[in-house]
């Protein structure tokens, strides 16, 4: 007869004999993956190198010992027992003590990519992009079957119902996760309908998202046309593609909150707007009512009136005028008189003298006159002719 079949139970309890007794201590050398603090006060963190990954449990009486507490990303050296967990049958190490083994290699790579892609400008501030305020369609570059593309979903519609959301599928964690949310990324832009970006996932250990701080895809955020929100795992955790992208959301669903604007939002910012232009238009018809309601109409015959009696004050004093400058031209042309009066040669001759003309001319010599020439004297009263008979001087 065949032997009897061992129960579940009975070949982990048998396993969990043998590993026991078969290492007892051991020294294992990692980097720490995923770090968690429980409420219990014992730590939970994962020790992995680039083929696998080890569960390690840090009960409360050994951590209190340590006086430092580890980080993801730490490379340390941890001693401990083996340990098999019956109920899921997996197997963990129970950490007695652990001593830091310098920068984990992981760490030490996304630190020296972090500074090259720095140099380059990528992670600029001056390069970012706003995000449009209403866009008129929303491309996301996730997972199809993950609770983040679900959450981007619900909460897009939520606040604007109806807005379009094209999602490129593509793997968020794993090998060639990193280059197929470049193509997802890029499939989104060539299509050209969306007008903002959604790329990330939910959370998940430092393994899980490592994608989202590989090269090639940090390069096609920073690459991409149209704005770009990286939502990747909760808001703690910070990838190369949040510095990257144009805005960093802390979660998915922030993400799709950052793209969307809240439609009942804007519906009671138009309509508060729309009662203030009333208001102000009411007050502007007030206003001027009041002011047709201060104007006195006038009858039209009181102006034609007072438009005579205007007419003949001007009139008035339009002659007045022409007269008082008449009689200021009349007076200083008698002074100009006057004086031309009192410079005329015939004032002198008034006074007993008589000019001597020759030809129309005065002589002014006597030696302008021969004996014999015939010349005319004039007087202040009259004139004379006269002949030459003699000449002195």
């Amino acid at each position: 007869m065949p032997p009897r079949p061992l129960t579940v139970s009975e070949l982990t309890r048998a396993l969990a004999d043998l590993v026991e007794d078969s290492f007892g201590s051991v020294r294992v050398e990692g980097e720490i993956g995923r770090f968690t603090r429980a409420a219990s006060g014992h730590w939970y963190l994962t020790l992995k190198d680039e083929g696998a990954v080890l569960s390690v449990n840090v009960f409360r009486n050994v951590n209190a010992r340590l006086g430092w507490v580890p980080r993801d990303g730490d490379r340390v050296v941890i001693t401990g027992e083996l340990s098999i967990y019956p109920p899921r049958g997996t197997y963990s190490l129970n950490a007695r003590h652990l001593e830091r083994a310098g920068a984990g290699d992981l760490a030490a790579r996304l630190e020296a990519l972090k500074l090259k892609l720095a140099a380059e400008g990528l992670f600029a501030q001056e390069r970012k992009r706003p995000l449009p305020a209403l866009p008129r369609a929303v491309g996301v570059a996730t997972s199809a079957s993950g609770a983040a593309v679900q959450d981007i979903l619900r909460v897009i519609e939520e606040r604007w119902p109806g807005m379009t959301v094209y999602v490129a599928p593509c793997k968020v964690q794993g090998e060639g996760a990193a280059e197929d949310v470049a193509r997802a990324l890029r499939l989104l832009e060539a299509h050209g309908r969306a007008e903002v970006l959604i790329v990330g996932r939910g959370g998940g250990s430092a393994e899980d998202l490592w994608a989202f701080n590989e090269e090639v895809l940090v390069r096609a955020v920073a690459a991409c046309a149209i704005p770009v929100i990286s939502a990747v795992g909760h808001e703690t955790d910070v990838s190369l593609t949040d510095l990257a992208a144009d805005v960093r959301a802390a979660t998915p669903t922030h993400g799709a909150e950052l793209a969307v604007p809240e439609r009942a939002v804007l519906v009671e910012i138009v309509a508060g707007l729309r009662e203030m232009a009333l208001a102000a238009i009411h007050r502007q018809i007030r206003l001027r009512r009041e002011r047709l309601r201060s104007v006195r109409l006038r009858d039209p015959r009181r102006r034609v009136v007072e438009g005579r009696l205007r007419c003949d004050e001007l009139q008035r004093r339009l002659h007045l005028g022409v007269r008082r400058r008449l009689e200021r031209h009349r007076a200083r042309w008698a002074l100009q008189a006057g004086r031309l009066q009192a410079l005329s040669p015939l004032a002198v001759l008034d006074r007993g003298y008589a000019i001597a003309l020759k030809d129309g001319r005065a002589v002014r010599r006597a030696a302008d006159l021969a004996v014999g020439d015939r010349i005319e004297l004039r007087f202040g009263q009259g004139q004379a002719g006269a002949r030459v008979e003699d000449t002195e001087g």
